[in-house]
């Protein structure tokens, strides 16, 4: 943040703190008008949200020009933000579980999450697996 720059709220003690003061985008509907390798392109009303998503995400979106309902997570560094998006709640609750371990930034997980689905992850991991 920049030197002087303050969010609203009491007793802010870091970045944690002043993020729980920002507005979530937890979810978009919208026309695709685009898609990447490791992304979209989300038309909401004339306003193109890009998103980043794992390879089973996209590979669902469906057609360019098609309507379009994702799942999503915003994500704030000192460096940008980075809006992610998830076809289903069990993934976005996977991609919040992987980026919770020290090391796993978003890139990483939907790198995980596009070879192994929520429901494969599990087990893979577990011991003994």
């Amino acid at each position: 943040m920049e030197p002087g720059f303050s969010l609203p709220g009491p007793g802010l003690r870091g970045n944690d703190d002043w993020i729980r003061y920002l507005i979530m985008i937890a979810r978009l509907h919208g026309i695709l008008a685009e898609t990447s390798a490791d992304g979209a392109i989300i038309d909401v009303h004339g306003v193109g949200y890009q998103v980043q998503a794992s390879g089973r995400t996209l590979d669902a979106l469906g057609p360019i020009g098609g309507d379009v309902t994702i799942l999503t997570e915003l994500q704030v560094r000192e460096d940008g933000w980075t809006l992610f998006g998830f076809g289903s709640a069990g993934e976005r609750e996977t991609f919040r579980q992987l980026t919770s371990v020290q090391g796993v930034g978003g890139r990483v997980a939907l790198s995980i999450l596009s070879v192994l689905g929520p429901e494969e992850l599990g087990p893979a991991v577990s011991p003994g697996a």
